[in-house]
């Protein structure tokens, strides 16, 4: 029998036989043929209709997804000046858009390659949005090392547009996302190498991505791409129309 339906039935027949007795009864008052014997009733019930081991998990489902619905609401709300303000972050599109979008994401992330076009695509139909990326190297040392670049990136372009470049290069390019990858596109763009690879390795990158890191653990997130729209938390790449609909939505409330 499945540990899970046992477990869940068993329980519910220990519970039945303590209410029968009149006096609450522990799995150590059964013997071990009194448990057996229970087991083999669950067992014969189980296979009679087997429909209740999935309404079971259809209900644990349900729960942990509503438990982690409130984790994430929670935590944008107890994060929001970090995750939309943070002085350690990359802002595009509008500055002073009505609604910001935040995403999360990996330079090795395969999802967050497709995801590219969505967030190009957003920014391109509505003016009024204001996006935010968070580097969250969450696949590997290639992908810290990336990261690192990234904000060293950041620092020496503070309105974001070469960032961006850098930005689309590293998502459309092949192979493994690492420093050597990373510096040769910042390179090719006409960074300073040398400022590049000093503040990489400064506080800055460190502070960047150790917030970012922070604010994913209090998100509950733990993968990428991962957007925060409005209020809401958006995991994985939904595409462009699914984004327009949480901007509509977080515009309306």
């Amino acid at each position: 029998m499945n540990w899970f339906a046992r477990s869940i039935v068993t329980a519910s027949a220990l519970a039945a036989l303590a209410c029968a007795g009149g006096a609450p009864l522990r799995a150590e008052t059964f013997s071990d043929a009194q448990r057996g014997e229970i087991e083999r009733i669950v067992k014969e019930y189980l296979v009679a209709h087997p429909e209740v081991v999935q309404e079971a998990m259809t209900e644990l489902e349900k729960r942990q997804a509503a438990a982690e619905a409130v984790k994430h609401k929670e935590g944008v709300a107890n994060n929001s000046k970090a995750l939309f303000q943070s002085s350690h972050q990359v802002t595009l599109g509008n500055p002073s858009g009505d609604v910001t979008m935040v995403e999360f994401f990996d330079y090795n992330c395969g999802y967050c390659k497709r995801a590219l076009t969505d967030m190009l695509g957003l920014m391109h139909d509505d003016p009024k949005v204001r996006v935010v990326l968070k580097e969250f190297p969450v696949l590997g040392p290639g992908s810290v090392e990336a990261a690192q670049v990234a904000v060293a990136v950041r620092m020496q372009d503070k309105d974001g547009k070469k960032y961006l470049e850098f930005h689309q290069k590293m998502l459309n390019g092949r192979g493994q996302a690492d420093r050597a990858h990373a510096l040769a596109v910042a390179k090719d763009l006409g960074f300073d190498v040398g400022r590049l690879e000093k503040d990489m390795a400064g506080e800055e990158a460190k502070a960047t991505i150790e917030e970012n890191m922070r604010l994913a653990e209090a998100l509950g997130l733990n993968g990428t791409p991962s957007y925060i729209i409005g209020s809401e938390t958006v995991v994985g790449a939904v595409g462009l129309a699914a984004l327009k609909e949480k901007v509509a939505a977080a515009r309306h409330n």
